[in-house]
């Protein structure tokens, strides 16, 4: 009869790696090992990485994360604290610029102003020097055509012209005309004209004689 009966021979047995169990008896097959070894390799690893990702610590738990955490908590603060005075100082320097800034801007203008009012005090100065001047012009002028009582020789003394009494004369009033060089006894004109302002018409040649008349202004 053909034996039928399925049941594994009795005897030892071995368990391998993926818990499969099999008669000592039995050699494993090339192939069979490799996908063994390829299972076990995995199983190793992962059994490995479980063990390392349990038992490493967190390094934010670490004293040196914590000291690192407040030296860099620290620098920050002063950096904050740095940059808060910076922009108070620069805010300060600003107002300072500002107001320098507007006190030369007023200096500047007041300088302008002074220098106008400088400009005009010379020309007020010119202007006034030029009517003194004018006037002193004038006045020597005047002066140089102004006579008194006495003997003048007209193109010498006295140009020659019309002249007229500056004020009105007194009763003793008397003036001569007379030729040049005939010491007053060749008379060419005389009077006494008692008042008024006579007026007398001088040429060259002639001598005049004023006596008490007072002064005589040439027109």
């Amino acid at each position: 009869m053909v034996n039928t009966d399925t049941t594994e021979p009795a005897g030892p047995h071995i368990t391998d790696v993926l818990g499969e169990a099999r008669p000592a008896s039995e050699k494993a097959k090339p192939g069979r090992k490799r996908r063994i070894f390829t299972v076990a390799a995995a199983v190793a690893l992962l059994a490995g990485a479980t063990a390392v990702g349990t038992t490493l610590p967190d390094p934010k738990s670490s004293d040196a994360y914590v000291a690192l955490a407040g030296e860099k908590s620290a620098v920050e603060s002063d950096r904050d604290s740095a940059k808060s005075s910076y922009e108070s100082m620069k805010s300060k320097y600003d107002t300072l610029q500002n107001g320098i800034a507007a006190r030369e801007a007023k200096v500047a203008a007041r300088e302008t102003e002074a220098g106008k009012a400088d400009a005009a005090v010379k020309t007020a100065d010119a202007a006034v020097k030029k009517r003194e001047e004018a006037v002193t012009g004038a006045e020597k002028t005047k002066a140089a055509n102004t006579i008194g009582d006495g003997t003048w020789t007209v193109g010498k003394d006295i140009e020659a012209g019309t002249y007229r009494a500056a004020a009105d004369v007194g009763s003793s009033c008397y003036w001569g005309i007379y030729a040049t060089g005939s010491n007053g006894s060749n008379i060419i004109d005389n009077d006494l004209p008692g008042g008024g302002r006579p007026s007398v018409a001088l040429s060259g040649g002639q001598d005049f004689k004023s006596s008490r008349c007072g002064k005589w202004e040439k027109q």
